[in-house]
């Protein structure tokens, strides 16, 4: 099955494009497009040859408001007169908004949007997914775009004060509870509009939230994980904490007995291990959809490598048993701790639950290219 994503660099796109590639049916069969290859006639035409299902993520958000109300139109426009030139009728699967309602221009836009590919579905007798979707956020959201929640992350990440509106709304869905919607209508190849839910919540409870989880990890206490709305924004939260709040020292109490450092305190219980490593040895390479994973090392030297998916870049953080300090394992970054000592390396592994092995959250990736 080939699956065309566009907007497949903006965070719903991302996120769905990361949800399929981890499953092994999808993996070799996505084709994505970013702005660019969509304005390109040629590459848009190859793009589409042969798909099976096409989910449309891309939308214009931000923008003079005529630009927001018609561009959203045009860009309908565009990928149906596309598919008609190639002839082809895959199952079509558009993400819309619930703001589609709204005599706004953003919503007058996503709604003709709509018209656009509901018509050229009802024309071809191709099947057709209107999504209708709230609030989105997760991982990788941009500050003062996608949402408050995002806002909201960054200026605590960068200690600045919250703009928190008191009298506003928010019904909020994680872009992986979206992507994974999405991959089931098509498998079971639903048509017509399907509506998803979010957590409604004010939007000064969503920043108090936020607000509190943020006192407590930086605290070096992890907050109550336990429902899963809440490990979601704690994720995302992390998201952008990192790279720059780890390594995050330890307070080491020493005597003439020894010494001694607290390396977990949470909330929700969870699993920790400990496990040696042999010189020159790695461990990793893998990432985690929802998983917070500390690595703390105890006796030994190493280096722990962290890359985001989709992405060349490695942050490495070199690490010792003399000096400790945890760096926990933001999700979708594939992360490998390797011995760089002489002696063998003794690390402590936590994580917030307990390993199930028929639901591991664990995806082998390489760090570092081969």
């Amino acid at each position: 099955m080939k699956i065309v994503i566009t907007g497949a660099n903006g965070l719903l796109g991302r996120h769905v494009h990361l949800h399929l590639r981890a499953r092994e049916a999808y993996r070799g069969n996505l084709v994505l497009l970013d702005r660019y290859a969509f304005q390109d006639d040629e590459k848009l035409a190859a793009a589409l040859e042969g798909a099976d299902c096409v989910i449309h993520c891309a939308g214009i958000n931000r923008d003079s408001d005529e630009r927001v109300e018609q561009g959203n139109r045009e860009l309908a426009e565009r990928l149906t007169e596309t598919l008609e030139s190639v002839s082809l009728t895959p199952h079509l699967l558009y993400a819309n908004s619930i703001q589609r309602d709204r005599d706004v221009p953003y919503g007058r836009g996503k709604q003709a949007a709509h018209r656009v590919m509901a018509e050229w579905a009802e024309r071809h007798a191709a099947r057709y997914t209107e999504l209708v979707l709230p609030h989105v956020f997760g991982e990788g959201g941009r500050p003062h775009y996608n949402s408050a929640i995002h806002t909201f992350c960054h200026q605590l990440a960068n200690d600045g004060e919250l703009a928190i509106n008191g009298t506003g709304q928010l019904e909020l869905l994680h872009a992986q509870d979206i992507a994974a919607a999405i991959v089931s209508a098509f498998e079971r190849g639903h048509t017509g509009e399907l509506g998803l839910e979010g957590r409604v919540m004010s939007v000064a409870s969503a920043a108090g939230k936020l607000i509190d989880m943020h006192r407590s990890y930086t605290g070096d206490v992890i907050p109550d994980l336990r429902d899963p709305f809440d490990l979601q924004l704690f994720n995302t939260l992390r998201s952008f904490l990192y790279p720059s709040f780890y390594p995050k020292t330890l307070t080491l109490h020493s005597d003439d007995r020894g010494a001694l450092f607290e390396g977990v305190k949470n909330r929700n219980g969870g699993q920790a291990f400990l496990s040696t490593t042999k010189p020159g040895i790695t461990r990793g390479n893998h990432y985690h959809f929802h998983k917070v994973e500390r690595f703390l090392v105890v006796k030994g030297q190493a280096v722990i490598r962290i890359r985001r998916l989709l992405d060349d870049k490695v942050e490495e953080f070199h690490v010792s048993g003399d000096a400790p300090v945890y760096v926990d394992m933001p999700t979708l970054h594939t992360h490998s701790i390797t011995n760089t000592g002489d002696e063998e390396l003794l690390t402590m592994f936590w994580s917030h639950e307990i390993f199930d092995p028929e639901n591991p959250d664990t995806y082998f990736e390489p760090v570092l290219s081969q």
